[in-house]
């Protein structure tokens, strides 16, 4: 390939990413011509998919389009140990059944982003249920407690005297091994899964492998834009959720969110998304931009037609008079960044205070964009311009700046 071909190429490798390790490694791989395997490892800890956990999956299409081989790796073994990254405490492992039951959930969502064609769906079982205890001793010697206690959950556990149990331990120490095991070229982990990714490498280097590179992808937020997407926080969207559902959340977010959920999200060319932000720097309405989008990720988890049907009932909405024309604008300023919801309906005067804002919230009476707020904790965040509904016949635009 030519060196602009090359550049192309790993500028679409490095979009979105937050790190690469190493890049002139992965730039020699490359240039060798061959189909490399990438691996992503996921743990059915929860049989629905948001947004969030696409990002690895969108990074794996981009990289089968690019002629390479995925490997969509199910933790069926790592499952049942408990990924313990992120946690305070010691966390409880699923059962057999359950990692199963989560697991056909899983493959039967990944492929509306995956080509069928170019993944290997594999499961980490089919290698670690053969090992036996000498192996898995042999395996646990290769690093020590030292080693382990680097990693950042681990150590503010131990320095805060909360329990570590042995087989934590072995959580990294498999998940490493699974890239030999698989003999990755490339492993992609969310930010939160450095360390582990880490240990592929050396555990390759040890069993003597070329070490893959590694590609951090970045945690997503969720619709509040500040905490990771999480089902437990309510700022998610299930790629399940209904077209209707999913293209108003996706319309609720800030303007400036917009552009992280395109890079991370949308399958459009640098160029294109190039061009859109000259487009709205030049004075057009970044909604358009929205609307593009929302219906390209509807389109993608259920149709051209659905898309264009929620469109159209979004329209319905908020634009030919699902709301009242004379709305009042409102401008309200954040604090720390963002505004409570119940400070948005008492500032806004759709309810008498936040106790009133509260109720309204517990009995499904508020709606931002048309979608009902079920978090009363929601923050919407500076930048944010939403339609606020409190009951039947109040209404705001609410543009909240810094």
């Amino acid at each position: 390939m030519s060196d602009n071909a090359d550049n192309e190429v790993m500028q679409i490798v490095k979009r979105g990413c937050d790190e690469l390790i190493v890049e002139k490694e992965l730039v020699e791989k490359l240039a060798c011509g061959k189909c490399l395997r990438v691996k992503a490892g996921f743990d059915p800890t929860a049989p629905d998919l948001h947004l969030g956990h696409t990002v690895l999956l969108n990074k794996m299409r981009q990289l089968q389009d690019l002629g390479h081989h995925a490997l969509f790796l199910i933790g069926d073994f790592t499952g049942m140990i408990g990924d313990p990254t992120g946690k305070n405490t010691t966390r409880p492992p699923l059962t057999r059944e359950q990692v199963a039951a989560n697991a056909i959930s899983y493959t039967d969502q990944v492929f509306k982003i995956l080509d069928p064609e170019k993944t290997e769906v594999v499961f980490n079982s089919t290698w670690m249920d053969p090992m036996g205890s000498a192996d898995l001793i042999r395996l646990a010697a290769t690093h020590t407690v030292a080693r382990m206690l680097e990693r950042d959950d681990f150590s503010k556990r131990y320095k805060s005297n909360q329990p570590i149990a042995i087989h934590e331990f072995l959580y990294p120490l498999v998940q490493g091994y699974d890239s030999v095991a698989l003999k990755a070229d490339i492993e992609l982990g969310g930010t939160d899964q450095k360390f582990n990714l880490l240990m592929g490498r050396e555990l390759q280097k040890q069993y003597g492998q070329s070490p893959q590179c590694i590609l951090t992808m970045p945690l997503l937020e969720g619709l509040d834009g500040v905490n990771k997407m999480s089902k437990s926080l309510g700022n998610y969207i299930g790629i399940t959720e209904s077209p209707t559902e999913m293209f108003g959340k996706l319309m609720s977010i800030s303007d400036e969110l917009m552009w992280r959920y395109i890079e991370l999200l949308s399958f459009a060319s640098l160029g294109a998304i190039a061009e859109w932000k000259a487009q709205v720097a030049n004075g057009a309405n970044p909604r358009d931009i929205k609307v593009r989008f929302a219906q390209e990720i509807v389109t993608r988890f259920h149709s051209a037609m659905a898309a264009a049907g929620a469109l159209e009932d979004f329209e319905s909405r908020f634009r030919r008079g699902g709301v009242p024309d004379d709305m009042p604008l409102v401008r309200l300023t954040a604090v720390d960044g963002g505004l409570a919801i119940a400070q948005v309906l008492k500032q806004a005067g759709l309810t008498g205070g936040t106790s009133e804002a509260l109720r309204m919230i517990e009995q499904g009476g508020v709606r931002l964009d048309g979608d009902r707020v079920e978090d009363k904790g929601l923050i919407l965040i500076a930048g944010s311009e939403v339609v606020v509904q409190v009951g039947k016949r109040k209404y705001a635009r609410v543009v909240i700046s810094d």
